[in-house]
Parts: C-alpha cells; sequence; structure tokens
C-alpha cells in the first residue's frame, strides 16, 4: 500500500525548512548506507544527530502525531528520528530495498522497518529526474510531490531515486515500525477506518451500522496488533 499524505507543511512552512536545509552542512550521504546500498547511493545527508536534522525532524514527527490520515494508514508504534538528503546533478539512489532493522541514532534502540517515508521539500518544477520509484505487486509507481507532502510505503519494496539532472532535490526520509506488522492487514484496517469516517460524516457517528463497524475495526486491530 502506498498513501499520500497532502499538505503536511504550508507553503510558508516549507519555505521556512528550506531555507535552514539550504544553509545547513551536508555531508556524503554513503557514510549511513549498508553494504548493498553503498555500491548504488550517491547523495547527500544531513548529520542524523545535528542540530538542523533534530530539530526539524522533531517537526515532522510532532505534526504527523496531529494527522489522521497518517495515523489511520500506519498504525505508527515507533518512529526513527527523521533524516535529510539531497539530491543535485548526476546524484542518484539505484535500486535497494531498506535494512529490516535499524537503530536510533540518539537511543540505541533497534526498530524493525515496516513503512518507509519520504517528506518532500522541493516542489516538482525545481528539479528534474529524481523520481521516487516504488515497485509493487502492481508494477512500478512513480513518486514526484509537491513540497510539503509526504509519500508512505512498505520498507519491503524495492525502491530507487533516478538521477536528478537539473536543480535539487531535497526532502525528509525514514522509518517507523507498525503496531500492524502485515502489510496486508494494515491495508485492510486503512480501507476500514476511511470507510467509517466516511460514513460517520454522513450518516453521523452514533449511527447504528458506524457503531457497528468501528466494534468491527478496534476487534481487528485487538486480533493483529503488536504492543
Amino acid at each position: 500500500m502506498l498513501i499520500t499524505i497532502p499538505e503536511v507543511f504550508s507553503r510558508d512552512e516549507v519555505r521556512d525548512i528550506r531555507a535552514q536545509l539550504d544553509a545547513a552542512d551536508w555531508q556524503d550521504g554513503r557514510q549511513t548506507a549498508g553494504a548493498q546500498s553503498q555500491e548504488v547511493k550517491r547523495n547527500r545527508q544531513l548529520p542524523a544527530t545535528g542540530e538542523v536534522a533534530r530539530a526539524l525532524g522533531q517537526t515532522i514527527l510532532e505534526r504527523l502525531g496531529q494527522n489522521p490520515l497518517f495515523l489511520s494508514a500506519a498504525l505508527p508504534l515507533r518512529i526513527l528520528p527523521p533524516m535529510f538528503n539531497r539530491y543535485e546533478s548526476g546524484e542518484t539512489f539505484g535500486v535497494h530495498v531498506d535494512n529490516a532493522i535499524r537503530v536510533n541514532p540518539f537511543s540505541g534502540d533497534r526498530l524493525r522497518t515496516d513503512l518507509s517515508m519520504t517528506v518532500f521539500f522541493s516542489d516538482p518544477d525545481e528539479y528534474d529526474g529524481g523520481e521516487l520509484i516504488v515497485e509493487d505487486h502492481y508494477g512500478a509507481q512513480e513518486v514526484k510531490l509537491p513540497a510539503g507532502d509526504m509519500v508512505l510505503y512498505p520498507s519491503t519494496s524495492l525502491h530507487e531515486v533516478t538521477p536528478v539532472t537539473r536543480g535539487a532535490r531535497v526532502s525528509s526520509f525514514f522509518w517507523l515500525q507498525s503496531m500492524v506488522r502485515s502489510n496486508e492487514q494494515r491495508t485492510i484496517l486503512f480501507d476500514l477506518d476511511q470507510t467509517i469516517q466516511t460514513l460517520a460524516g454522513r450518516m453521523g457517528a452514533d449511527d447504528a451500522e458506524v457503531v457497528r463497524l468501528t466494534g468491527i475495526y478496534h476487534n481487528m486491530i485487538r486480533q493483529w496488533t503488536e504492543v
């Protein structure tokens, strides 16, 4: 399941974030790549524990904690601190799969990567190339979103960032461990929750069928969550 979360940040907020990112001190992105990824990764990143990454990462997490669509789709249990990358001319990240286990750089805690996320801080007309290509059961999906939008997709997916040929692609990327390990189960729960929200808006949250469906949703959560 690939989900787009629109307008996580407003245009004014994106402008402020980009100003901080553009002034930051970037490093070779291969320093944080695994053995396989180092062969195909050509970009730059902010130091994960640096002041700018830490402050902006906290801003992202606070905003997502208030986003109903994100919470419904991800059912997050633990989220790694957001990281930040930058691709300019000739830079790319070839086909790879994300590490199954990652370590929180601040706490040392291990986390299973169920979902991968990218928040875009460059508009599509600011750069050529740089598409995020995610492969799933229905083929390859191309993602290039407006600044301030986010995409959420299973970490089990093969994916890549195509070479940038003009401008700069600036984004945040990070991972989470969901309360529901299975992507298929998360998809069912997301579809059910969105249907309940639509029906509640049409018929009222206290409608008997809406209440019944809500009970079914929570009973499925009890069956499938790992907390």
